[in-house]
């Protein structure tokens, strides 16, 4: 069970981190706690399960990455794990991970994305990333972005002022 102050700092997190050389520091003054405390909580938090991860959403078409591609195949389910391993290794690569297939509307199971700063550079990227892994045989779909959405981390808490005197 939570309390109070988890609560707020969960509520705090989920704003996202201040862009400071210090920021559970910041956190901290904002809801009353030290830099430690906000450390310890947040890692008992993950302990408890409560938090799976903290991660870092980067805002890449303002550092110029404009092309964007969701590469997806069709790998056989016993070599699907060793497959996505060497493909999650390669520098380029921002996400891999592995999804059920939808039949045969949608047979694909694996899943990465490339960030690149032209089409073509995703492209070659894929060239490499194909042939590094050997996924050239199987059934794939490059799927280029089209629009640029909104770049949030999730939601849990109803947003309240953080405040020390709660």
């Amino acid at each position: 069970m939570i309390d109070t102050l988890d609560q707020r700092l969960l509520s705090a997190i989920q704003q996202g981190l201040p862009m400071s050389p210090r920021p559970y520091a910041e956190l901290g003054a904002q809801i009353g706690l030290s830099e430690s405390e906000v450390l310890a909580r947040l890692t008992a938090l993950k302990q408890d399960g409560l938090i799976k991860r903290l991660g870092v959403i980067v805002k890449h078409r303002q550092l110029g990455y404009r092309a964007n591609a969701m590469v997806v195949w069709d790998i056989p389910d016993e070599q699907v794990q060793h497959i996505g391993q060497m493909i999650s290794r390669l520098e380029f690569v921002n996400l891999c991970y592995r999804r059920p297939r939808h039949g045969a509307t949608w047979p694909y199971n694996l899943f990465c994305m490339i960030h690149g700063k032209s089409k073509e550079t995703v492209l070659q990227q894929l060239a490499l990333l194909e042939q590094a892994c050997h996924t050239q045989a199987f059934p794939k779909q490059v799927l280029f972005s089209r629009r640029c959405f909104k770049q949030r981390g999730a939601i849990y808490t109803k947003s309240e002022p953080a405040t020390a005197h709660g």
